[in-house]
């Protein structure tokens, strides 16, 4: 229920806040042609999956669900006589009590069952999005930016296993470019593993991977000619909760980081979860130009969405206007 109000709130928020001159992206980002297509199987054997232990949950206690409501079938006789023997307690009559103790019966029974299907059905959601989504968004993704053959220099924020990290780096390789892609992450082991990815997939060479706070980047200002992230910026700050002003100021603080170490001209592009509002309006208060925000995406049992936008290459100072700080 907790879910079902937060998800109906997201969508709500993006009706109303996302502005009506916004482009829609939906006939710019293609899905992945049957050239990038690749089995799911392929990518889990190369990158694996992120947060298992979540799946493993999810799978353990739809099983134990099942195992419950197979047990309510099996013995629903018993267990109807147990319930009337409590009813009975209470009841006026036997014949009101053992209507009251099948009904109880059939009720639990029926929620158990329900919520194992639920459980699993949130376990694959989880996997395929750990997986087979993220893939394919990684394409999308990089098929925001018009034209690699000139980008130098690109980052990936939160690079994890590096699927989004490599996808740049192939398109790079692709492009012919000369250039090379950095992927930061917090997590010096996670960062190891994303340079043995890149090994595996053959584009070592375009690929850099380095340990870093994502709050204060260490890289200096108008370095990159792309930023991109996929569902990490929504994990920085939750230490003060998803919901809270702190969270959402940190979260202010990464775009803010993306946004300086653009150059002018530069593009950026955020996948992410629930708060795509947010980035949004402080994009426009950044002053960013072609923000673009993509169909929903249902991503890890939640909204999804990727957001675009282009850096300026000259800011006119007006009379009342003030240099833009991208730090917050």
């Amino acid at each position: 229920m907790i879910y079902l109000c937060t998800t109906a709130g997201f969508n709500l928020a993006m009706s109303l806040t996302i502005k009506p001159h916004l482009h829609h992206q939906n006939h710019r980002m293609h899905k992945p042609t049957s050239t990038n297509s690749r089995d799911w199987t392929q990518i889990y054997t190369v990158y694996g999956m992120e947060q298992w232990q979540t799946l493993l949950f999810l799978v353990f206690q739809a099983t134990l669900f099942s195992i419950m409501s197979i047990l309510f079938l099996l013995y629903y006789q018993p267990i109807c006589q147990f319930l009337d023997t409590f009813f009975l307690l209470t009841a006026t009559s036997s014949t009101g009590g053992g209507s009251a103790a099948r009904f109880a019966a059939g009720f639990i029974g029926c929620v158990t069952a329900l919520s194992a299907v639920c459980l699993f059905f949130a376990a694959g959601n989880f996997f395929y999005s750990s997986v087979g989504l993220r893939y394919e968004m990684a394409q999308r993704i990089v098929s925001c930016v018009n034209d690699w053959s000139n980008v130098k220099v690109a980052l990936d924020i939160g690079c994890g296993r590096g699927i989004l990290l490599n996808a740049v780096a192939t398109q790079l390789k692709k492009t012919g470019s000369s250039g090379r892609v950095v992927g930061l992450d917090r997590s010096k082991g996670t960062t190891l593993s994303t340079l043995r990815t890149a090994n595996v997939e053959g584009v070592g060479e375009y690929v850099t991977c380095r340990e870093g706070d994502v709050r204060s980047l260490p890289f200096g200002d108008n370095y990159f000619d792309v930023v991109v992230s996929a569902t990490f910026v929504h994990t920085v700050g939750k230490e003060y909760g998803h919901r809270t002003v702190e969270a959402a100021a940190e979260r202010m603080r990464v775009l803010g980081e993306m946004v300086r170490v653009l150059k002018p001209g530069g593009v950026g592009v955020v996948w992410d979860l629930l708060h795509v509002p947010e980035y949004v309006r402080r994009l426009q208060e950044l002053k960013m130009e072609d923000i673009t925000v993509s169909e929903r995406v249902t991503a890890f049992m939640m909204s999804s969405h990727i957001v675009s936008f282009r850096k300026p290459i000259q800011h006119i100072l007006g009379p009342c206007e003030v240099r833009l700080d991208w730090r917050c």
